[in-house]
């Protein structure tokens, strides 16, 4: 594992201040292991108005911009897997090419597009 990435289980653990998930971010900090947030994840989560534990969290996140070779990968991973959400297509795309650990409430759908693509996904369940 070269890092990780949040998915939206894990931002939302972040809010209601799961232990688990802060423990991890801050052994990935220590590391200079910036963990990644998918855009899309992150409009997951966002549901405005004062979210001060998942601001706190982003301060030390990498947002990972949708852009269009991203959004084309996306998509021709959710046609493989007979999946219809882009934004988990997104956090596999990404989370295989960077090698990183998935932290998600949610493995199912991430393990299904993985194995559409006949790639080894690592996944923690959060």
């Amino acid at each position: 594992m070269t890092g990780v990435t949040y998915d939206a289980g894990a931002l939302v653990a972040a809010e209601r201040s799961d232990r688990a998930l802060w423990a991890i971010h801050k052994r990935a900090l220590e590391r200079n292991a910036r963990p990644t947030v998918p855009a899309g994840v992150l409009g997951q989560a966002w549901r405005g108005g004062p979210q001060v534990n998942l601001s706190r969290l982003l301060t030390g996140c990498r947002v990972e911009d949708l852009t269009d070779v991203r959004a084309r990968a996306s998509g021709a991973a959710c046609a493989r897997a007979g999946s219809d959400d882009p934004i988990d297509a997104s956090v596999v795309v990404g989370a295989i090419a960077r090698g990183d650990l998935v932290l998600t409430s949610d493995p199912d759908d991430l393990r299904t597009i993985a194995g559409a693509l006949r790639c080894r996904l690592d996944l923690r369940l959060i």
